[in-house]
Parts: structure tokens; sequence; C-alpha cells
């Protein structure tokens, strides 16, 4: 182990589609943590846009790393009480630039209703109507509310190309939901903690392969199972390998295997060059 991680072979190619590489806890380090990030196999990471703001510096963040970053461009539904006359313009125009290859980081999050439930579903709404005008990939974000999460999205699955439900979280009942409408499905290092995700390890089997993608949703959700544990508590994309290790362990294949399968729906998902 390196760092804490289960190195995957250094043939194998990552792609992690949710990093927060903009949050100001990477400030001290940012390019450092890109660099370990590639060392470690993360060959190219999608940077979460949350709100104006984010998805304005996600995307001038991208334009350092051509190739390497992309980014997204969204609101988060913590943020949809903050939105203003103009940000869905702004959106727009976000979303007709050079390596922003998805909308979102959109959706809603009943579990701590930083906005109110209805502002969290009219700025989801305005998103996905972006999404469809624009023929853009959506990223979405659900937590406590699959029910009124569902009920927005049949209304727009069929107008937009392709959607993934980022960190899934939930159960069994909610994944089949998620799959029927053709959602992709995002799996996180939450899968490593015994406390709340054990359940994905059997859950995470029963997703097409062809579904799945993987995420650190750094500097959040730092794998609990990490051995040596890091010194702090921030997660990075070079912790990916881990959490492929253990999807391809509960799913019963190879790392590789795995590794290579979420790579190439990544670069399909997101149209990636």
């Amino acid at each position: 182990m390196t760092n804490g991680t289960r190195l995957l072979p250094t043939r194998m190619q990552l792609i992690d589609i949710g990093a927060n590489l903009t949050h100001k806890s990477f400030d001290p380090d940012r390019n450092q943590v890109i660099d370990r990030a590639r060392e470690a196999g993360v060959v190219r990471m999608i940077v979460t846009g949350s709100s104006v703001a984010c998805s304005r510096q996600a995307k001038a963040l991208a334009a350092e790393y051509p190739g390497v970053l992309y980014s997204t461009a969204g609101i988060h539904p913590h943020h949809a009480a903050e939105t203003q006359t103009g940000d869905r313009e702004a959106l727009a125009g976000l979303l007709q630039k050079e390596n922003v290859v998805a909308a979102g980081e959109c959706g809603l999050d009943y579990f701590r209703n930083f906005s109110p439930k209805e502002d969290q579903r009219r700025v989801f709404t305005m998103q996905l109507e972006l999404a469809a005008e624009h023929r853009m990939p959506v990223f979405l974000h659900q937590r406590d509310a699959h029910d009124d999460f569902v009920a927005i999205l049949k209304e727009y699955v069929p107008k937009i190309p392709r959607a993934v439900a980022h960190c899934f979280t939930g159960n069994g009942d909610e994944l089949d939901g998620c799959l029927e409408l053709g959602l992709y499905i995002g799996i996180t290092g939450w899968i490593c903690d015994e406390r709340r995700g054990g359940h994905l390890k059997d859950l995470v089997a029963t997703i097409p392969l062809n579904r799945l993608m993987v995420e650190t949703d750094s500097p959040y959700l730092l794998p609990r199972d990490l051995d040596p544990k890091p010194g702090n508590r921030r997660n990075e994309p070079m912790y990916l390998p881990h959490i492929v290790q253990s999807i391809a362990e509960a799913r019963g294949i190879e790392a590789l295997e795995l590794a290579a399968a979420t790579a190439r729906t990544s670069e399909q998902f997101f149209a990636l060059p």
C-alpha cells in the first residue's frame, strides 16, 4: 500500500467522475493533489461545479489541465435559495464552454434542507431544462428526496442525453428506480464505510457494468477502511484505486476489469475525447 491506497496495475487508467477540486481545503496543495492522483493511475477527473461561482472556478481549473481535468456547471440544492436573476443565463453560457462536460451538480437534498424544498425543486427543474436545451448529460444529487427526485426527472429523462445518480447511497428500491429511469450510477468511498455503506456491497453487484462509474467526491467521503489511515480527513482522487478495489471485490471481479469498464463508460457518458 502507498498513502493508504490499494494500487491498481500501473497500466490502468481511471476516471474520477466527481472531485470538488475547487474546495478551499485544496488551496495549499491543489497541484500536488492532481499530481498524486495521476501517479496513482487517476488520469482524468471531472471537477464538480456546485454554484455559478464554483462552476466558473471549475472551468478555469480544467483549462489549466487540458486533457486531464474537465468540469461540470450547476447549482447544488444546498445553494438553490441563493439563485439570482441571471444565473440561468450564466449556466447556459458555461455549458457551451470547452471542457465543460455536464450540467450539475443538481438535484434535491431533503436531509439538510439548507434551501427550502420549493426552491430546490424550482432550481433543479431549471437545470434539467438547460441540459435538455443544450443536449448535455446531467450530474445528479439526491438525498432523502427520492420520490420527488424521480417525479421531476421522469419528464426530462427523454429530453436529456444521459444522467448519472452521483454518489449513490440509497436502498435497493431506490436503485431499481434509478435504473428503471435509465440513470447511470456513481459509487464513492461510502461503500468502504461499514457503518453506513455495508448495504452497497450487495447492491453494487446488481448495477449493470455499463451503467457504473466511480468517484471520490473529494474532499468528502474519505474511505473509512484506508490502512494506514491518512493524517487528516480530507479525501483525494488518489484514493480512487482503493474504492475501485472495494467495488470489484463486492462484484466478484478483478479490479482491472472494473477499472477498464468504468473508464470506458465515463468516456462515453461525458463524451471525452
